[in-house]
């Protein structure tokens, strides 16, 4: 049964009423490079104390909003469902990662086609008989993207958790051996949410930090992960809003 909440979201008088495109920036320092180079300027509206909501000016971003950052599937999952009801309908993730395949190094960037959810949010959005899976034409405009600036990536299935401190060694096997390539803690909510409002998601997930070896490799402060995440706030900056 798909019964509406006795809390649901609103667009509450005074918010904005925004574009189709908007962009979640998960971390906040890739949030403040998008806002910082696309000249975005921030908005008031009902939930600013929870995260934060910009507006790219038309013509660097043609009108896009960007928003975060975001702890979390069940925090990710309020600020989308704000934005769509405020207007959005392409929803473009940027967020970080850990990687589970060897081949997987710190600074790479990964396409999430799918998710396997261990988080606590997507079972309270019915999808019956759909896959957790972002959105196939929102994946190739982003293929394109990326091979257009010469960006290597992987696409695949990603593992999306709400305990950072329970990625066990028999998980990270265990998801190694099905070929997933990353871990990180909001995507599976959001691609479900996404299906289960209809609207469409996709995004980019940049490798912060290594688990593979079943030992924790720590790149948050590498030149490469600094690197790759500007590349990736580029490509989704120059993407969003141009897929119509």
């Amino acid at each position: 049964m798909n019964e509406k909440g006795i809390i649901y979201p609103v667009k509450a008088k005074g918010d904005p009423h925004i574009g189709p495109d908007a962009i979640m920036a998960i971390i906040n320092s890739d949030l403040k490079y998008l806002t910082e180079i696309s000249n975005a300027r921030k908005l008031s509206f009902s939930e600013m104390d929870l995260y934060s909501l910009f507006l790219v000016p038309d013509g660097q971003g043609r009108g896009v909003t960007v928003a975060g950052p975001f702890l979390g599937a069940p925090h990710a999952v309020m600020g989308l469902e704000k934005l769509v009801v405020s207007g959005a309908e392409r929803i473009w993730v940027l967020g970080w990662c850990g990687s589970l395949q060897p081949h997987i190094h710190t600074g790479h960037i990964i396409v999430p086609a799918s998710a396997v959810s261990e988080e606590g949010t997507s079972p309270h959005y019915p999808i019956p008989g759909r896959a957790i899976e972002s959105d196939g034409e929102l994946n190739e405009a982003l293929e394109n993207e990326l091979t257009g600036q010469g960006l290597s990536f992987s696409k695949g299935a990603v593992w999306t958790t709400d305990a950072v401190y329970r990625e066990t060694p028999a998980k990270v096997k265990a998801y190694q051996e099905k070929g997933l390539l990353a871990v990180e803690m909001e995507i599976s909510a959001l691609m479900t949410v996404a299906i289960y409002r209809s609207v469409s998601l996709a995004g980019l997930l940049v490798v912060s930090d290594e688990l593979y070896d079943l030992r924790w490799k720590r790149g948050f402060s590498s030149r490469e992960l600094k690197r790759a995440s500007r590349k990736a706030c580029e490509v989704l900056l120059n993407i969003a809003g141009s897929c119509v």
